[in-house]
């Protein structure tokens, strides 16, 4: 009867909770780091730095200028998918995760290693196509997200309409590349939010993963068994 299969909706999923009750829904891997270790590898912003520091990424279109030296000044050179530049005399300059002005004391020092005598060099950003983060898992609108300059967790998760109801905030990920290796670690958003936790910092490039709690998925399934409920007692 309809009423039975009602009841046993009901039953099924009030059991799917008590099962979950032990598990804790789809967590980060163990390895990454977790609480202080976790900034060690994803920092948040530095409050001296200026808040809108850009960080070059793969594919940015630069404008390079090495003073009185136009053989080796360009009004565009693109980051390669590498994340590098290939220049005249000194060659392959790791450029990706630079602010222009790390860039420019990079180019400047190589420069004058060899080749010049207190080089004056200059860097700025033609054009930038690399500042998105990607955003997954349990929140609101999963997506790929455009961020200007130094942005943060909360601000890339509030542009993703948020983490949803069945989110584990104690399992948010962010991964990142890092010197050419994909690197990530755990940060707790509950944490973050109440001022008890530090905001990390993201960068174009970045993946943000939140976890699902399973607990609370169960109870969801519950809450939406429950007018089964009530149609079977008024029959």
């Amino acid at each position: 009867s309809i009423g039975l299969m009602c009841v046993r909706r009901v039953a099924m999923v009030c059991g799917l909770a008590v099962l979950c009750a032990g598990c804790s829904g789809m967590s980060a891997d163990r390895s990454l780091p977790v609480g202080a270790a976790a900034y060690g590898v994803i920092p948040a912003p530095n409050g001296d730095a200026s808040v809108a520091a850009y960080r070059i990424g793969a594919l940015d279109v630069l404008k390079l200028t090495v003073f009185q030296e136009k053989d080796l000044s360009f009004d565009e050179i693109q980051v390669d998918a590498s994340g590098n530049l290939s220049l005249p005399l000194i060659g392959t300059v790791h450029a990706a995760g630079d602010t222009t002005s790390e860039l420019s004391s990079e180019i400047a020092r190589a420069l004058g290693e060899k080749y010049l005598v207190n080089p004056q060099v200059s860097v700025t950003v033609a054009s930038s196509v690399s500042q998105n983060v990607t955003v997954e898992g349990n929140v609101g609108q999963p997506g790929v997200y455009a961020i200007n300059g130094t942005s943060t967790l909360l601000q890339a998760l509030a542009q993703a309409q948020s983490p949803n109801e069945v989110a584990k905030l104690d399992q948010v990920v962010i991964f990142r590349n890092i010197d050419g290796r994909r690197a990530g670690a755990v940060f707790d958003v509950e944490a973050i939010r109440e001022g008890r936790a530090a905001d990390p910092e993201v960068r174009g490039g970045d993946v943000i993963v939140v976890g699902f709690d399973a607990m609370k998925g169960a109870f969801r399934d519950f809450l939406k068994a429950v007018p089964l409920l009530y149609v079977f007692r008024y029959f």
